[in-house]
């Protein structure tokens, strides 16, 4: 069991690391994760079977700006696990890998918080021109943190037993799993207004009203929505496109396209 909890603490270090050094090549989703576990464990047909099921779960887990969603990936790998050790079916899995993830998002957040110090740290060096400790600091330090905040969950989930990380889970007092949620709730809005910081302009403004009158009033969701901007854009660019000679912009002996300020 000990082997077995090491190499599956190191498949969600690499994991983890996909969106952070490797560039996002979707190790990290549920299907690749229960996949790469299942090979580790010798039941590939399981490991896909859970992966699976909780990759539906997570298609609608984004995170947008500063948000810290539910972390599947943690759930992914030891729900994963605990229906390969124990013989369990992807349904039991699947109440296992739900508290877990809320466990990672708890994690997430107080990662981000220790981070948020160092970053203030790093901007202490960089004033002082220490270029290379910054360096170690963004490098070292955050794969280092990062790679732990995965590591001992699953090592201690899967040495112990799964019935560990869900007393932890459970022991959490309700204050504070509400102050997180309810933080988690906020950082959303903060995330778009930082986005919307660096290509908001006056010319841009109204379409900022047209979207959320939309999305307020017409009950439409967020993909309904985004078709209906891509039609506009589309039209517009047509109408400019006919204006400035059908070329798409402008030529020497005509007017600017308007939409090239923006």
């Amino acid at each position: 069991m000990l082997v077995q909890s090491i190499v599956l603490g190191l498949i969600g270090v690499f994991v983890m690391l996909d969106s952070r050094l490797l560039g996002r090549l979707n190790f990290e989703r549920p299907l690749i994760v229960g996949t790469l576990v299942g090979l580790a464990l010798g039941d590939l047909e399981k490991g896909l079977l859970v992966g699976a099921s909780i990759e539906l779960i997570s298609l609608g887990v984004v995170q947008v700006g500063a948000a810290v969603p539910a972390d599947m990936t943690l759930g992914a790998v030891i729900a994963t696990a605990f229906a390969i050790l124990s013989g369990s079916n992807a349904e039991t899995a699947l109440t296992i890998a739900i508290p877990i993830a809320i466990l990672g998002q708890l994690l997430g957040i107080l990662m981000r918080t220790v981070l948020a110090s160092l970053t203030h740290r790093a901007d202490a060096l960089i004033e002082e021109g220490k270029f290379k400790r910054v360096q170690h600091i963004h490098i070292v330090w955050g794969t280092i943190l990062y790679s732990l905040m995965y590591f001992v969950p699953i090592f201690l989930a899967i040495y112990f037993g799964t019935d560990l990380v869900k007393s932890i889970v459970d022991a959490i007092p309700e204050w504070i799993t509400d102050g997180l949620n309810l933080a988690s709730k906020l950082l959303p809005a903060y995330g778009f207004a930082l986005l919307l910081q660096t290509m908001l302009s006056k010319k841009m403004m109204p379409f900022l009203v047209l979207g959320f009158l939309i999305t307020a009033y017409s009950g439409l969701g967020i993909t309904g929505v985004a078709l209906f901007a891509g039609i506009v854009a589309f039209v517009m660019y047509q109408i400019e496109a006919n204006k400035s000679g059908g070329s798409g912009g402008s030529g020497p002996d005509q007017e600017p396209d308007a939409l090239d300020d923006l």
